[in-house]
């Protein structure tokens, strides 16, 4: 068995360096199919790090009532932040809410806000909670809690309405990247393998004579079948190489516009980080469709 796999690895190899411009063309159609696909994840790790970067900036505030004491206000807190829903819960007190309007750009731009502020012999503003939740979905499910008959007499105002066109944008924004990128990848996984089938079919008949040969004389499917699949392989595995050594440069250039878009994102570092998860996948990616591809093209000429 050894000695027939050494063979079937030998002429796979020289089959395909024999086959120059056909093996060519395969791993260059290959490689084309990989940078798409290698497009669509980095497009993917960008736009959830985009999504991600949006997420963060929303939240729900809830303010309570002058008559709500701090400990009120505290409990209340403590119960949210048990909630599975909610990731983190600040708490601003009354103190603190003045100081950071103080120092926003509307307390120092506009005299006769600040003016009218500093006269007020009492802090106008009231003690609030800022909520953020784990996934934008679940901001609703935050929002029915607050909206317990319980809790109605301590607060006054919450902020889920006003944010919920934008929380309901970015859901459907989610959604849409997670189902393109799936059925894009779907569709190009059926177009590359419709190319390369294609052409390792050439590859085959071009070596018609020698595989109608291998058959009169005996040779088992295996025998016949085996190089053609490791000609697959070699190509898968050329093409995956290739394809990041394309990707990398491409992404070096282009990760400070994706940086000027996403602060604080570096896409080339992210894919320096993945590049052997990365090249994994392209590689799986790559062998399975020539391997995949070759065995059933040749299937045409065993059943003759």
């Amino acid at each position: 068995m050894f000695t027939i796999i050494s063979r079937i690895i030998n002429y796979g190899f020289k089959n395909f360096w024999r086959n120059g411009l056909l093996s060519t063309a395969t791993v260059a159609i290959m490689v084309l199919a990989l940078l798409v696909f290698t497009g669509l994840l980095i497009f993917n790790v960008v736009a959830n790090h985009a999504v991600a970067s949006i997420q963060d900036k929303l939240d729900i505030v809830v303010s309570f009532k002058k008559t709500t004491s701090e400990d009120e206000i505290l409990r209340i807190k403590e119960s949210l932040a048990s909630l599975p829903e909610v990731k983190s819960v600040e708490y601003i007190s009354t103190d603190k809410a003045i100081e950071i309007f103080k120092n926003s750009p509307t307390f120092k731009n506009k005299p006769e806000i600040s003016q009218a502020i500093n006269e007020l012999n009492a802090n106008p503003l009231e003690a609030s909670l800022n909520i953020k939740a784990r996934l934008p979905s679940q901001y609703s499910s935050i929002a029915k809690y607050l909206d317990a008959p319980n809790l109605q007499s301590s607060i006054s105002w919450v902020s889920y309405a006003e944010n919920q066109v934008v929380i309901d944008r970015l859901i459907a924004i989610v959604n849409t990247i997670n189902r393109g990128g799936f059925v894009s990848t779907l569709f190009l996984t059926l177009i590359a393998g419709l190319a390369v089938f294609n052409t390792i079919r050439i590859a085959i008949y071009s070596n018609r004579d020698e595989v109608g040969i291998m058959r009169a004389v005996g040779a088992s499917n295996f025998l016949v079948r085996g190089p053609l699949v490791v000609e697959g392989i070699i190509a898968g595995v050329l093409a995956a190489i290739f394809s990041i050594v394309i990707t990398a440069p491409i992404v070096y250039f282009s990760s400070p516009y994706v940086q000027a878009f996403i602060p604080g994102f570096n896409v080339f570092q992210s894919f320096t980080n993945d590049i052997g998860k990365l090249f994994l996948y392209q590689l799986l990616f790559g062998v399975g469709i020539g391997v995949l591809s070759s065995f059933v093209a040749v299937r045409r000429y065993l059943k003759n």
